[in-house]
């Protein structure tokens, strides 16, 4: 089993992106977005994402890549380090 690196693509059933961050703009099923930790309603039971190559799909999502200084090495650890990266931006 390979490591992450930066030029990998996101680890199937992660789903991190789709719960940790708050996106501002309207999701299909959440017109106002979503608050930090808050599932997205196109994230399905597989964690993966509904939307993916939608034209619907918010912008913000579509250019979410995976990045393994962000989304670490596994789900858990991208969940914390998303979050915790949230809220290094949200009190900038």
């Amino acid at each position: 089993m390979s490591s992450p690196s930066t030029n990998a693509s996101c680890r199937p059933g992660c789903g991190a992106c789709c719960v940790a961050p708050s996106i501002s703009s309207p999701i299909p099923g959440m017109p106002r977005g979503k608050p930090a930790g808050v599932r997205c309603v196109q994230l399905n039971g597989d964690n993966l994402c509904r939307l993916f190559g939608d034209p619907r799909r918010p912008r913000v999502c579509a250019d979410f890549t995976f990045d393994v200084t962000l989304c670490g090495s596994d789900r858990q650890e991208a969940l914390a380090r998303i979050a915790a990266w949230e809220d290094l931006t949200c009190t900038d």
